[in-house]
């Protein structure tokens, strides 16, 4: 009987996410006609894409998923990197003043993005980095790889010193036995890293839409936030541009799906 209720709760909650998910799909490939007529719950009487195609053209999709991809995968490269060294450093080389830089990084992660936004929209302007992609990529990177140290220290501050030892008797340098011996032992950890850095900078809209004013600049979720505020856009459009806005992340989530769960369940095991 628990085993029943159990399984019942799951498909409740299995049907709760993915219920609004399969209602954007549905009402992506309906014609505004079988909208206007049946609404977002009936099934179209023919399924089309000219909702996806329409949106797709009218904000250069394409550019933006270029542009959000390459913004995305810096971040996550060059946050996991950044969390790596410096966690190294605090983890394994306790350097002094090691809990000072732990709040410090934390203090960074509790302040709100609004408060950094003059001080940085001033830093971007005098370095001539204003509306650059290469700015708010510096911006994610620093704010991530905060979170990622903080994260990351904690976990190294456990690494086995076996392993550390055996690395220093066969005479491996500080930067040999990080990139030899604790990168990968930490593989699964520094993967959900980059996974969850990849997705957080992916949904960011409040950054990116002071920071990229132009139009070939713009990443996905200032294009759909700017195209939300215009007129004459009906509800099949907007699901298709939700459509297209959400499907990369999941489907990059779901790549990775396995990496996520070696990184949550490591160490669970001895």
């Amino acid at each position: 009987m628990r085993r029943w209720f159990v399984l019942a709760a799951l498909l409740v909650v299995v049907l709760l996410v993915l219920a609004p998910f399969a209602l954007i799909v549905l009402n992506a490939v309906k014609t505004p006609a079988d909208y206007a007529a049946g609404g977002p719950l009936a099934w179209p009487h023919r399924l089309t894409v000219d909702g996806i195609t329409a949106f797709w053209q009218r904000v250069s999709f394409g550019q933006k998923l270029a542009n959000s991809a390459l913004i995305s995968g810096c971040v996550a490269v060059l946050g996991v990197l950044f969390s790596l060294f410096n966690a190294y450093a605090l983890g394994i080389g306790r350097v002094r003043g090691r809990n000072w830089f732990l709040g410090a990084f934390l203090l960074a992660n509790l302040v709100p993005q609004e408060a950094l936004i003059y001080p940085l929209y001033y830093i971007a302007k005098q370095l001539d980095l204003y509306d650059t992609r290469l700015a708010v990529i510096i911006i994610f990177t620093a704010i991530q790889s905060a979170f990622g140290t903080f994260l990351l220290s904690g976990v190294l501050a456990e690494f086995p010193p076996e392993l550390l030892d055996a690395a220093a008797i066969d005479g491996a340098g500080r930067l040999r036995t990080l990139l030899r011996v604790v990168a990968p032992v930490s593989r699964s950890t520094l993967g959900v890293l980059f996974t969850f850095f990849f997705v957080w900078t992916w949904n960011e809209l409040f950054i990116p839409l002071i920071f990229l004013i132009s139009n070939d600049n713009q990443t996905v979720p200032v294009a759909l936030g700017v195209l939300q505020g215009e007129r004459m856009m009906d509800a099949t459009t907007t699901s298709a541009s939700a459509l297209l806005g959400i499907a990369p992340a999941v489907l990059f989530f779901l790549v990775f799906q396995r990496t996520l769960t070696r990184g949550v369940t490591a160490g669970a095991v001895k």
